[in-house]
This record gives C-alpha cells, sequence and structure tokens, in this order.
C-alpha cells in the first residue's frame, strides 16, 4: 500500500527527513511515532504531495505520490482539524462530498452512512460551535472517509481530547480497522498506539530507529512508552 524508499527531505540547513525506507501493507493500521520535530509531519506532507522528497520515491499502490491519481483513494484528517462553526455537521459533509464532486443523491447517502458511522446520529444538525473537540474530531474523520478511500492517514487524531473522547476515536478506529482499511497515525500516545496498531516505527531527527511489528518491538516486559524513549534518548 504505502512504500518509502531512502526519502530525504531538507529545508536548508535542517535534515528533515534522513533515508528514510519503510512500507505499510494493505490493511495494516500502522503508526508513525517520534517526538516534536522529529520528522512525522514532513513524511505525511510527502505522501499528500503538499512537498516534494529532496530525494528518494514515496508510492502508494505502486504509483508514485506525486501523481493526483494515488491521492483519489487517500482520506486525510490534519492535527488540530477546524470546521467553520457556523456550519452544521450536516452541513460540513456536504460540503466535503461536493468538493470530491459526488452526485447530490450519492452524497445524501454517503452522509447517512457516515453520520451513523461515527455515532452522531441525533446532532449532525446542531451548529459546530455547540460541539466538544471529540465531536468536532468525529466530524473531521467522517469527513476523511467521504469518498470510501482505501488507505486513513491522521495527523494526531486524539491531539487535545479528554479520557472520554480518546476513547471514542479509537473505539471509531477500531471499527474501521475491522472493516479493513488501512490506516497510517501519527500519534503522540503510546498507550493508544500499543493497544490497537499492528506494526509501528520509530523516527527521531529524521532518521529511523525501528520497523515492526507492535509484539516484536515491546518484548522483555517493555512497554511501547519503555522502548521509545530509549531508542530516542540512545
Amino acid at each position: 500500500m504505502i512504500e518509502l524508499q531512502n526519502v530525504t527531505k531538507r529545508y536548508e540547513s535542517l535534515m528533515a527527513v534522513d533515508d528514510v525506507s519503510f512500507s505499510v501493507k494493505t490493511g495494516e493500521y500502522f503508526a508513525l511515532l517520534g517526538p516534536n520535530g522529529a520528522g512525522k509531519t514532513t513524511i505525511v506532507k510527502m505522501l499528500l504531495d503538499f512537498t516534494r522528497p529532496s530525494s528518494g520515491n514515496l508510492s502508494l499502490n505502486g504509483i508514485p505520490s506525486t501523481h493526483a491519481e494515488c491521492r483519489q483513494s487517500i482520506g486525510y484528517l490534519a492535527e488540530n482539524h477546524h470546521i467553520s462553526p457556523y456550519l452544521s455537521g450536516w452541513q460540513y459533509l456536504l460540503r466535503c462530498a461536493e468538493l470530491l464532486d459526488i452526485s447530490r443523491s450519492e452524497a445524501l447517502d454517503h452522509c447517512r452512512r457516515i453520520v451513523e458511522l461515527i455515532g452522531m446520529q441525533g446532532r449532525e444538525n446542531a451548529k459546530v460551535n455547540t460541539y466538544s473537540k471529540g465531536m468536532v474530531q468525529r466530524f473531521g474523520l467522517g469527513a476523511a472517509l467521504m469518498g470510501n478511500p482505501k488507505l486513513l492517514i491522521l495527523d494526531e487524531p486524539t491531539s487535545g481530547l479528554d479520557p472520554i473522547g480518546i476513547r471514542e476515536i479509537r473505539q471509531l478506529l477500531e471499527s474501521l480497522k475491522g472493516q479493513g482499511m488501512t490506516i497510517f497515525l501519527n500519534s503522540h500516545l503510546l498507550s493508544e498506539v500499543e493497544k490497537i496498531c499492528d506494526t509501528a516505527a520509530i523516527i527521531n531527527r529524521g532518521k529511523l530507529l525501528v520497523k515492526d511489528t507492535i509484539p516484536a518491538i515491546v518484548k522483555d516486559g517493555e512497554t511501547l512508552e519503555d522502548v521509545f524513549v530509549r531508542l530516542v534518548k540512545g
């Protein structure tokens, strides 16, 4: 599904990503981990073609990330996702459908299905300024799911959420994983990653430190947080 081959990204004197290679299989729940400034968001931006690598190659289903065709199968939720407060959740989803050029009749079907999937029945017509942050994140995920993408890229989807909101998002992602969707997650919540992800990669200062299954990374009585701290501190 996702392939990075010797990817480097340099911003003048800053090496944001340094010769990184890894792959993510179809149907896998993958987490990209690292401290602030490690290069995680830069990798996401390259996958989405928001920025291009200085060298190396990124592809999705064998299609270079620079080709618009590959982005047709991606749903994306940015960190600190924002929805205009004067819209309702339903209006927001309809606008997203319009941007994807989905016909009105199909859009209505998509929106009904998504509202049910994200568990927001009965609140979809309320204004966004009445929603909790967890509700806003649910609708952000709903927008990312519009058009039935094969790959979901989530950049800190639980940022700023309370424990209840975190649990709600985790349950929603587990349900999507059960449907066979490939999920690429950036997160600082290592305990959540350890609970639900299949594989993970840890990067620091642009360099890949490890990429493997969670059971292979976490062993000998350690937690994922233990391994993360040990590797990052060197």
